[in-house]
C-alpha cells in the first residue's frame, strides 16, 4: 500500500510541476510583465527597479525554481487590473465557485440517479426513450446556451428567478455563503442547473448501462428466486452494485466542474474564480491567469489522487498491481 501511495503522490507532484511550468511561461513570455505593471510615463530607473524586484534578471530556470516556491506558499504576485494580491482575490471567489460546483454535483445525483435507474428498469418504454433523448440533448448543447435559454424563460418571460448575480451573502470567518440568505439560494437555481446539466445525463447513462448489466447477473436471479420484491432487488442489490462507477465519475467531475464553470459564471455574472479568469484574459491580467491555472488544476489533482487512493483501499488488486507493475519496471 505504501509503495502506491508513494507512486500516486509523485505523479501527482509531477503534474503539478507541469502545470507550473505552463504557468511560470504564461507569466513570464506573454508580454513583459514590467511593461504591463508601469504606465507609459515610468521612467528606465523604476523599470529596472521594478525588474529586479520581480527577479526578472535571473536565469529562466531559477526564475521558474522561484515561482514554484512562491506558488507552494500561495504567493502569485500583484494583480495588474486590481492591484491587490492574486492569492486574495481568488480566495474571496473561490467559496462562490465551489458553492455552486457543489449544488450542481448534489443535482446530478438526486436528478441522474433515479432517471437512470428508471431508464433502465423500463428500457422499452416510450417515457424513457424520450428521456435517453434528452439526455443526447443534454450531452450536446454548450452550456452557455442552456444558461441564455433558462435566463428567457425563467428571469425574462416569467420573472421567477434572477438572471445574475450572487444574491445576498453571509460572511462567516473568512468564507462567504448564500445557502444562508433566501436570496442566495434562488439566485443558485439557474446557474446550478446550467452547470449540473451535463452531469445529470452523464450519471443516468451510466446508470443506466450499469443497471442493465448488473441486471443479467447471477446474483440478481438469485435474489428473485429467494422471493424478494423487485423493489428490494432494483434498489438494494443492483443499484448498489452500481455506484461505484457513479461515485468514481462524480468526483472526477467536479475537478472539471470548477474548471469549466467559467462559461456558466460569465452567462449569470456569477462572482466566482471564473468570472475572475475571463476578466483577467480581457485585460491581460497575467498572474491572475496563472494562479487561476495552478488552483484549478491542484484542485483536479487533489480529487485524482483521492479517487485513486480511495480505490486503492476498496480493491487491494489495485495496490498489487502497482508493485507488480514497480517490480517488472526495475
Amino acid at each position: 500500500m505504501l509503495v502506491f501511495v508513494i507512486k500516486r503522490l509523485a505523479n501527482a507532484v509531477g503534474v503539478m510541476l507541469t502545470v507550473a511550468l505552463i504557468a511560470f511561461a504564461i507569466f513570464r513570455f506573454v508580454g513583459d510583465p514590467v511593461e504591463l505593471m508601469l504606465n507609459e510615463q515610468a521612467s528606465q530607473a523604476q523599470r529596472d527597479e521594478l525588474r529586479e524586484r520581480l527577479g526578472l534578471n535571473r536565469s529562466v530556470p531559477a526564475q521558474y525554481l522561484a515561482f514554484v516556491a512562491n506558488a507552494a506558499r500561495g504567493d502569485f504576485g500583484i494583480s495588474f487590473r486590481n492591484q491587490q494580491d492574486v492569492f486574495v482575490l481568488i480566495a474571496e471567489r473561490f467559496p462562490a465557485t465551489f458553492e455552486l460546483v457543489i449544488v450542481a454535483t448534489v443535482l446530478s445525483l438526486l436528478i441522474g440517479l433515479p432517471l437512470g435507474v428508471y431508464t433502465a428498469v423500463n428500457r422499452n418504454g416510450l417515457a424513457a426513450q424520450a428521456l435517453q433523448f434528452v439526455s443526447v440533448l443534454g450531452v450536446s448543447l454548450p452550456s452557455f446556451a442552456v444558461g441564455i435559454l433558462l435566463i428567457l424563460l425563467f428571469s425574462v418571460s416569467l420573472g421567477w428567478l434572477p438572471a445574475f448575480g450572487r444574491g445576498q451573502v453571509v460572511q462567516i470567518g473568512g468564507w462567504s455563503t448564500g445557502f444562508l440568505t433566501r436570496s442566495g439560494l434562488i439566485a443558485l437555481i439557474l446557474p446550478s442547473l446550467t452547470l449540473s446539466l451535463f452531469q445529470i445525463t452523464l450519471v443516468m447513462r451510466l446508470v443506466r448501462a450499469e443497471m442493465l448489466e448488473v441486471m443479467r447477473t447471477d446474483f440478481i436471479r438469485f435474489a428473485r428466486a429467494r422471493g424478494l420484491t423487485e423493489r428490494s432487488v432494483r434498489f438494494r442489490h443492483a443499484l448498489r452494485n452500481c455506484l461505484m462507477p457513479v461515485i468514481t465519475v462524480t468526483g472526477l467531475q467536479i475537478g472539471n466542474l470548477i474548471a469549466f464553470a467559467l462559461v456558466t459564471e460569465t452567462v449569470f455574472q456569477w462572482p466566482g474564480m471564473g468570472l475572475l479568469f475571463v476578466q483577467a484574459v480581457s485585460f491581460i491580467d497575467i498572474p491572475v491567469m496563472a494562479a487561476y491555472l495552478m488552483v484549478v488544476s491542484a484542485v483536479f489533482v487533489a480529487v485524482n489522487t483521492i479517487v485513486d487512493l480511495t480505490y486503492a483501499v476498496v480493491d487491494p488488486r489495485l495496490r498489487q498491481d502497482a508493485v507488480a507493475g514497480g517490480s517488472h519496471g526495475r
